[in-house]
């Protein structure tokens, strides 16, 4: 199991990166919101954009935002494995497009109640399935356990397509929802990492 750890919400930003990054986290999650897509902004990139300093690791970045375009172009030029749109916000095909045109893996969100039909006319170009098993926005929210059932659904999906997209879940997962993730290939995690004294054992907790 991948886990990308997400640093949304923290107080003190550098002191998480760094701590993030003697950890063995496959990648660090980072989520950027408009105020408009989800309530509250994060960070404004002129100061994410020094997350270098903190950490070498490569960036998963979920863009929970209306328009994605200029964000893309932004995170573009960081450390960037994963950019994640989301199938409800504009123009999706352009900017998915425009994401693999900066040789970045694109990924493709989808909230809760959003049926997983509404991705397959995107799969070709994608690299990542970003289940949400929250509503998007706020970190800390409990998992909603029915989403396990969307995750063995994309997991038929891709088998019946024959494509080679990872599967991946974000919100609430711990070491008690974990179980409801079997059939996905990352989770990522924020509160349940980055709230305890120890990363890599919550880290590790998630892997088993």
């Amino acid at each position: 199991m991948l886990v990308s750890a997400s640093f949304l919400g923290c107080e003190n930003p550098p002191d998480i990166l760094k701590k993030l990054d003697v950890t063995d986290c496959d990648f660090i999650h980072v989520d950027v919101k408009d105020g408009r897509f989800v309530s509250g902004k994060t960070m404004p990139f002129k100061e994410m954009r020094n997350i270098y300093k903190y950490t070498s690791k490569r960036l998963d970045v979920h863009l929970m935002v209306e328009e994605a375009s200029s964000f893309i172009q932004d995170y573009a030029g960081l450390n960037t494995e994963y950019i994640t749109i989301h199938v409800e916000s504009n123009h999706v095909l352009e900017n998915l497009q425009l994401i693999d045109s900066y040789h970045i893996k694109p990924g493709l969100a989808i909230c809760p109640d959003t049926p997983l039909q509404d991705i397959v006319p995107y799969l070709p170009l994608i690299k990542q399935i970003l289940i949400m098993s929250i509503e998007p926005g706020e970190s800390g929210q409990a998992f909603i356990k029915e989403m396990e059932k969307k995750c063995i659904e994309a997991r038929a999906l891709l088998k019946e397509y024959k494509l080679d997209i990872i599967v991946s879940i974000d919100g609430g997962v711990n070491n008690n929802t974990i179980s409801y993730c079997k059939k996905c290939d990352m989770v990522v995690s924020c509160s349940y990492v980055i709230n305890s004294d120890d990363f890599q054992e919550r880290i590790d907790s998630l892997r088993r």
